[in-house]
């Protein structure tokens, strides 16, 4: 039921009457305010009135003219102040939710606003021949999220897996490899023989900068084609891609393109063209670049002195090659802030190319997750990988079930630890706004009875173990006139607004407004289960109670599916 609309409405025309034009409802800071409030105090200037009057205008002027589906909402309208506060029937509200996510199910809250548009969603991006670090996860986490959350809402979603497969870092590495490399050592561990081999190259530059040249001189071979230098890099890109996969398994996450940098470079001659021939190319100590005079930016470097490409020059390309192939609506890049001058340098030179589409390109940015006293640092090899941080949390929560009262009804409860232990990483890196740092501690992550994953995990366990219990015992005749509680009506009013929340979070690109409102149903449910009891309820009291404890299962789960976690069973 969409409460807040019809309250709108209604006020619209109240104001249409008086000759004003409404602002904006509210939602009282206390339920006992009410639902919904009208501050009038913007209309005293126009209706020249002091607020509180004008509040009893506007409430008689809606009371007069109420529409039936406004009747049927409302249970009454008080003024205090310049306020005119409305109160929603519970018993309206409660039934109208419970009906709607019966009939729904898994679709309750889905909606066709991204019908016919195509949202692209680049986020992971690892570069190859590196572990995959907890860094990884925060673009990882928050690009899937998003784009589960646009394909919620009716878009048709591309997940973009922008590989680093190219660059001036593969110079570096074919350098390693031809100075300190073992093939065979390097197929038994590739990762991290390679990590290994690039450290000692940084480590040996120190000393020797002639290595840094050398390595220039094999990315421009790469770059031209030599044969045994391509060879080379097959075997990095095919050996990275292998442990890859392998960590996405483990995170539930799939890609629909896998195109990195390396699939731009035949795409990129045409774009210094296009610069060229428009005469934004300019020359810069042997480097053509692309200035920005009216933006105080510093300007964009297309070609390197040494003729080779950058970063910005296969984005660039990218860009053009993704508007032409998928014609896309929104180009959304998740990835750190520190890469925010890149994109707004790279957006611009696509605006000045003249492609208006410019505008539909999208940097989600984001914070560093940080340990205490820890930092990371492939280059140095100081590194936390992302691999021995799950197996951690999974051995961790296995630890906390093993230990539990209830782990000896468990049967999986290997399975329950890897689902709860993911769960809770990928919930722990959600939880606040993204461009936030993450402070990343065990007793948080971990915390059954906090916000966490594990505390709204529970939520819907307990949830699912109450519907099992119920569907064992028959019905009890009992009260035949349903009258909420408070409880009911504060858990029933969130699992409302469930649309409107996922319709918000994609407005700003924000998950973590998914993840703290699955905070607030799960505290919402255990505040209701605590005070009602639903079991020893009797009649229909007792099937709305049930009901509405299935609304919040069905709302939990679909809700934590939108941030990359699963639900468990039993817990």
């Amino acid at each position: 039921m969409d409460y807040k609309s019809i309250i709108t409405s209604n006020i619209n025309v109240a104001c249409q009457a008086l000759g004003a034009v409404a602002g904006a409802v509210e939602v009282p800071p206390n339920p006992e305010m009410g639902d919904v409030a009208f501050p009038c105090f913007s209309l005293a200037k126009t209706l020249r009135k002091a607020p509180p009057l004008i509040a009893k205008d506007v409430k008689e002027l809606i009371c007069q003219n109420a529409t039936a589906d406004f009747t049927q909402a409302v249970d009454r309208v008080e003024t205090v102040g310049g306020y005119v506060n409305f109160f929603v029937k519970k018993s309206s509200l409660i039934s109208g939710v419970i009906d709607e996510i019966n009939n729904a199910e898994e679709d309750y809250g889905r909606m066709n606003e991204g019908d016919g548009k195509t949202v692209l969603v680049e986020f992971s991006s690892p570069n190859i021949a590196k572990p995959f670090h907890v860094g990884h996860l925060v673009s990882t986490a928050l690009g899937s999220s998003l784009e589960r959350i646009y394909r919620f809402l009716g878009y048709k979603t591309v997940k973009i897996n922008h590989i680093g497969d190219w660059g001036t870092q593969f110079g570096k590495l074919i350098s390693a490899y031809k100075h300190w490399g073992d093939r065979g050592v390097i197929e038994k561990d590739p990762i991290n023989e390679l990590l290994k081999i690039y450290v000692r190259f940084h480590k040996e530059a120190e000393e020797k900068p002639e290595l840094e040249d050398e390595a220039r001189h094999y990315f421009k071979l790469l770059e031209d084609g030599d044969k045994e230098v391509t060879e080379l890099w097959q075997f990095f890109v095919s050996a990275s891609l292998t442990e890859f996969n392998r960590m996405y398994r483990l995170l539930g996450i799939s890609f629909d393109s896998y195109a990195g940098e390396s699939f731009y470079t035949d795409k990129m001659p045409e774009i210094v063209n296009i610069l060229k021939e428009k005469n934004l190319l300019e020359e810069s100590d042997g480097a053509m670049v692309v200035r920005f005079e009216d933006d105080n930016m510093p300007p964009c470097i297309i070609l390197k002195s040494d003729g080779t490409t950058i970063y910005a020059t296969r984005d660039i390309a990218a860009a053009v090659y993704r508007k032409r192939h998928y014609d896309f609506y929104k180009n959304i890049y998740v990835v750190g802030t520190p890469q925010t001058l890149h994109f707004k340098q790279v957006f611009s030179v696509i605006g000045k190319m003249g492609f208006d589409w410019a505008d539909n390109c999208v940097h989600v940015d984001f914070g560093y997750v940080r340990f205490p006293d820890k930092s990371m640092s492939t280059r140095h090899g100081d590194v936390i990988l992302l691999e021995d941080l799950l197996n951690m949390s999974i051995s961790k929560t296995k630890e906390i079930i093993a230990a539990s009262s209830t782990s000896k009804d468990i049967d999986n409860i290997d399975e329950l630890a890897q689902k709860i232990g993911v769960g809770a990483v990928i919930f722990a890196f959600l939880k606040n706004s993204r461009e936030r740092d993450i402070i990343f501690t065990w007793d948080d992550i971990l915390d059954f009875e906090g916000e966490s994953g594990p505390y709204v995990q529970y939520a819907y366990a307990r949830g699912k173990s109450i519907l099992r219990k119920a569907s064992e015992m028959p019905a009890e005749s009992g009260d035949s006139v349903y009258e909420p509680t408070n409880e009911e009506f504060e858990l029933a009013k969130l699992l409302n607004d469930y649309s409107g929340v996922v319709q918000d979070a994609a407005a700003k690109n924000q998950p973590c407004i998914i993840t703290r409102y699955t905070l607030a149903v799960a505290a919402a449910f255990n505040k209701f289960y605590n005070t009602c009891n639903i079991m020893k309820s009797t009649g229909i009291t007792r099937t709305k109670r049930i009901e509405l404890t299935n609304a919040m299962c069905c709302v939990i789960k679909s809700a934590l599916h939108l941030i990359g976690v699963d639900v468990v069973e039993k817990m």
